[in-house]
């Protein structure tokens, strides 16, 4: 099941997504910036509520949003957890109207299969200036930005919330 993520999941979030940090496979999150964006996260969970992947919609600017923090637990990633938590947040992007997304990432074959195109990260000032200068990695970075058009991906079938 896919939810919004919900103040009891802090923890469960920060572990997961500082695992996969340690790995340098992602950039972990603080606590603070958790809880600052707890409403940009989604989980997916299991029949006893237990985070197995999280996924975040942040809004970027006006029509420009990034997928980010996407990770699921290693024992239960091949059944597409990842793949619905990125189409549930492309789904919400659509929603609010938003049809630009992005991503940086380490996983570019994952983002293409989901619809992704390489981008030019000089082409998301936003970014850049809002998160990546606080980044240990700036301006050495060393993931692969890829943008999708929202209308594209999501057809209009899609369920309304």
């Amino acid at each position: 099941m896919i939810r919004n993520a919900r103040m009891g999941d802090v923890k469960e979030i920060h572990s997961l997504l500082n695992h996969f940090a340690d790995k340098g496979l992602l950039l972990g999150r603080s606590f603070s910036a958790l809880y600052d964006q707890l409403r940009d996260f989604k989980v997916f969970t299991d029949e006893k509520d237990v985070v197995l992947g999280v996924c975040a919609l942040h809004i970027s600017w006006e029509d420009l949003a990034e997928i980010r923090s996407l990770a699921v637990k290693e024992d239960a990633q091949g059944q597409k957890i990842g793949t619905k938590l990125v189409r549930c947040c492309l789904e919400e992007a659509k929603e609010l109207g938003i049809s630009n997304v992005f991503t940086l990432t380490y996983q570019s074959g994952f983002f293409r299969k989901q619809g992704f195109t390489e981008a030019d990260k000089r082409d998301l000032p936003h970014k850049i200036w809002g998160d990546c200068l606080n980044c240990h990695k700036f301006p050495d970075c060393d993931e692969e930005a890829l943008q999708c058009k929202v209308f594209d991906v999501i057809p209009d079938t899609v369920r309304k919330a």
